[in-house]
């Protein structure tokens, strides 16, 4: 079996004796990293949002089923990519064969500014927020170092700054974190495998917890009869062809009025988010065993695991609180799933059950959670870079790799790097705002590989194929593409500083290309040596 490091179309003048990539990951650690990197705090917090948004219980749970689908044609159409070319670095390498040097550039690019490091800063200083729990002294407004407050400004549709710079107990857990996990990844793919295994699986035993207990002693009266009495007759409210929901435009714009298809459309920020990163364990196919058919199937193996879970959750937080609240009711049950305390739906959801102690079980969940999920994007990331490095297009020392632990001790050390400095300027939120229509861009693009190298090269050894295809593939650019459009009509704060961070990679791209010693032939695939 193939992979990037033996394939001689991919690195044709990597001497014999350098140290190469080992596949040491079986099916279970690579559907572990599918689960972990996806399932990070997202779950916990984002109904709030949606509940305000959609306003209605028929489309709450709907807004799941659309990226459900989305999610599940994704992951089905990624396996025949991924089964087709097997090579660290994933989606970079689909869009380099397909589409250009420039394209897998310009993901690599966006990936290391602020996806992947971005969402591991995030979820790391999430990790520290709920640390302060068990430990009240670890807080975002305990400050270590405080060195700067940058103010708002707006530059067209971007509203930019409104964030503080330094160090407080919360991003200094976060850092540790982040530290520690880049340094443990150093030790072997094994090692990360390892962690990845076990915090997925009390990650998942957690969330089942949370799924019994609400289907079972958590149901509430209260909450069945706002979300599901007069005949279900609650349940479809506001659900209607004709029903119109309230958009606020941008930040402090107009109201808008919209139908559901728009509607369902703008409240995928969050549920889209929350089901994120399922892409990560391509990343790492250099190192799993048997890639054309662990890959394809860890994909829809964990995808499909997540989003039904995820399902089940939101379904389950409607059984113990109602959709509808008043902002400042004086209970959960007042304030239902639309204004639960600082948006912490399953908080919320877990004190109705027990009324004491509900808060440090949830806080414990999301220890788990957030940790594992940091662990699986961290060993994910840097495989992303080294696959860069070794087309010329990132710093030279990364892609290299320990001659003992055989990973990409450079690539984790600058990505962990970068993501602290993130963590310290309080940027990470923002940023990943503005990054999520980029995201849905480049899953357009990356699924149009498909059609590409169908035309392109018809004979290619194809293990697996993708399901539904063409009608699912194409059904995905479609709706995702509706998003788009609708993000940039509705959302411009979440789409044009994304489209900018994007852009500027090109002028990037072109400099560090010129100065390579030579270019990236995307037919053969073949690395060169950057500058550095």
């Amino acid at each position: 079996m193939l992979t990037s490091d033996q394939a001689p179309a991919t690195d044709p003048d990597t001497p014999a004796e350098a140290p190469r990539l080992v596949q040491t990951l079986g099916l279970f650690s690579a559907t572990a990293i599918v689960i972990g990197s996806m399932i990070g705090s997202g779950i916990y917090i984002v109904d709030a949002d949606i509940a305000r948004g959609v306003d209605s219980p028929a489309l709450y749970l709907g807004a799941w089923l659309v990226t459900a689908v989305m999610t599940l044609i994704g992951a089905l159409s990624y396996g025949e990519l991924a089964a087709m070319m097997p090579r660290a670095g994933g989606q970079y390498v689909y869009l380099r064969e397909s589409l250009g040097p420039l394209w897998g550039f310009l993901f690599g690019w966006t990936l290391f500014l602020v996806i992947q490091t971005g969402t591991i800063a995030a979820v790391c200083v999430a990790f520290g927020k709920f640390l302060g729990v068990f430990f009240p002294s670890v807080s975002t407004t305990h400050w270590l170092w405080h060195i700067a407050h940058v103010p708002a400004w707006r530059v067209g549709p971007m509203v930019l700054g409104n964030m503080e710079i330094g160090v407080n107990t919360a991003n200094l857990a976060g850092i540790a974190v982040a530290v520690f996990l880049a340094i443990a990844n150093i030790f072997g793919v094994k090692l990360g495998a390892l962690i990845q295994n076990i915090f997925t699986s009390a990650k998942a035993l957690s969330l089942a917890a949370l799924i019994a207990l609400a289907f079972t002693v958590g149901v509430h009266a209260t909450a069945w009869q706002a979300n599901f009495g007069a005949g279900l007759g609650q349940f479809w409210r506001g659900a209607g062809w004709r029903s119109l929901h309230a958009v606020q435009v941008g930040i402090g714009g107009p109201t808008a009025w919209v139908n559901l298809l728009v509607i369902l459309a703008v409240v995928q920020v969050g549920s889209l988010f929350s089901a994120d990163a399922w892409n990560n364990v391509t990343f790492t196919a250099g190192e799993i065993k048997n890639p054309r058919r662990n890959l394809p199937l860890s994909l829809i193996l964990g995808t499909g695991f997540v989003l039904a879970v995820y399902f089940f959750v939101s379904l389950g937080y409607m059984l113990v609180l109602p959709l509808h609240g008043a902002p400042h009711g004086a209970t959960a049950m007042a304030r239902g799933i639309q204004y639960a305390s600082e948006d912490r739906v399953a908080t919320a959801v877990l004190g109705q059950i027990f009324h004491s102690g509900g808060a440090m079980l949830m806080a414990a969940a999301i220890l788990i959670s957030t940790f594992g999920c940091a662990n699986g994007m961290t060993l994910a990331g840097a495989r992303v870079f080294y696959a860069m490095s070794r087309d010329g297009l990132f710093f030279k020392a990364v892609g290299r790799l320990h001659p003992q632990y055989k990973t990409p001790v450079a690539g984790l050390l600058v990505q962990g790097a970068w993501t602290v400095l993130l963590c310290v300027s309080g940027t990470y939120s923002q940023l990943l705002d503005y990054i999520i229509f980029a995201e849905l861009v480049f899953y357009i693009l990356t699924i149009s590989c498909l059609f590409v190298l169908r035309v392109r090269r018809p004979d290619a050894q194809r293990p697996y194929k993708a399901l539904g295809y063409p009608v699912l593939p194409a059904l995905y650019i479609v709706m995702a593409a509706w998003i788009c459009i609708v993000l940039l009509r509705y959302k411009p704060q979440y789409t044009w500083p994304g489209l900018v961070l994007v852009l500027l990679g090109i002028p990037v791209y072109l400099l560090w290309s010129r100065g390579s010693a030579r270019n990236v032939n995307p037919a053969a695939g073949r690395s060169s040596e950057g500058p550095w």
